[in-house]
């Protein structure tokens, strides 16, 4: 019987040499990518890892002395749709520091410590200088915030993305003392809502501000618009901020019953997340400064208020609840950090939700 395998009886022409690289994945371009991003790696390292760039996990030894009762806490995410702003720019490295700070608050409104970053970067075909660019702002921010760059995927998937652009995710681990979580069962009537200002749009509702920018307005990327005041593109890669610098001080100095990351879904959809049952935040509109952007795309697309709040950030990039007795000593700690803080509500009883005066 004749193997199945057996080329013998097919034409002399059907015959041909194929290799990964003639189906699109170029194996050495792939190899001088990962020794670029290996370096940018390293110099992220923190003393908790033990393992190098290249193996098939990460290690990280979390300090015993540190923590008496360690609890990780973990998140993954994306920069989404920003993306595409990205690829109409060449601008490459600020979308990396956009998904290192994203996670980073995520895992900090819990009062976590960030302890190692994972990424994930998949294209149709891999450009060395890119991945480079993009990982040098993961590293970047991996450094700002204290967190080792661990390891992660690099993947070339010719046919799947469309030339010239790719995808990115992130995955980090933190920790935190039992007794430190932040899991807003102390959250109180009167406690007291004070937000933090945003940079941007940060990461989030980019697949409308995109639709309304280019193609409502015709705007192109590098064209200045007065009533935002900048450039297009260069008001939307505004990077997305991290907030653990001022975080740690409120969590060590407990002034905080609950905080929460305002993403996708606006307060509106992220606030009521960290509240307890039977319990709602009244918020005041006006009670902080909207950024121009978020006013000029509203006035673009005739975007409803109540649409514009559970898509967009309205340029509050993280909530406080505060209980009233802390209030003083939050208000200390923030400026210490250099940062800003509105009195944008107060905690009420009713269903977990955010209610708008």
């Amino acid at each position: 019987m004749q193997s199945f395998l057996s080329l013998s009886n097919m034409p002399e022409t059907a015959i041909a040499e194929h290799t990964y690289a003639s189906s699109g994945v170029d194996i050495t371009r792939a190899d001088r990518a990962k020794l670029r991003i290996k370096y940018l790696a390293q110099k992220t390292f923190t003393k908790g890892v033990l393992s190098e760039i290249g193996g098939f996990g990460g290690l990280f030894q979390v300090d015993k002395k540190k923590y008496r009762d360690p609890v990780l806490v973990s998140s993954a995410d994306g920069v989404g749709t920003k993306l595409k702003v990205a690829f109409q720019l060449g601008v490459h490295q600020t979308i990396g520091a956009d998904l290192v700070n994203h996670c980073v608050n995520d895992i900090a409104v819990q009062g976590a410590t960030p302890l190692f970053f994972l990424d994930y970067f998949a294209t149709s075909r891999l450009d060395p200088k890119i991945a480079e660019q993009v990982v040098s702002g993961i590293a970047d921010a991996c450094r700002l915030n204290a967190c080792a760059l661990l390891g992660g995927e690099t993947a070339e998937m010719p046919g799947f993305y469309n030339e010239g652009e790719y995808d990115l995710a992130g995955f980090i681990v933190g920790v935190a003392d039992r007794s430190k979580l932040v899991t807003g069962e102390n959250v109180a009537v009167g406690d007291v809502l004070l937000g933090l200002p945003s940079s941007g749009l940060h990461t989030n509702g980019y697949s409308l501000a995109r639709k309304l920018f280019f193609e409502v307005a015709r705007y192109k990327p590098d064209q200045y618009v007065n009533e935002i005041k900048g450039k297009v593109g260069s008001e939307l890669l505004k990077t997305h901020k991290s907030y653990w610098g001022v975080v740690r001080r409120l969590v060590a100095g407990d002034c905080v019953s609950a905080m929460a990351h305002i993403t996708g879904g606006g307060i509106t959809g992220n606030l009521p997340r960290v509240l307890p049952k039977n319990f709602a935040a009244s918020i005041k509109l006006g009670s902080w400064p909207v950024p121009l952007i978020f006013n000029h795309l509203q006035k673009l697309g005739s975007v409803p208020q109540e649409e514009m709040l559970r898509t967009f950030n309205m340029g509050i990039g993280m909530v406080l609840v505060v209980p009233s007795k802390k209030f003083k000593k939050a208000l200390l700690l923030i400026d210490r950090a250099g940062e800003k803080a509105h009195v944008i509500g107060r905690i009420v009883k009713g269903e977990r939700r955010v209610n708008y005066d």
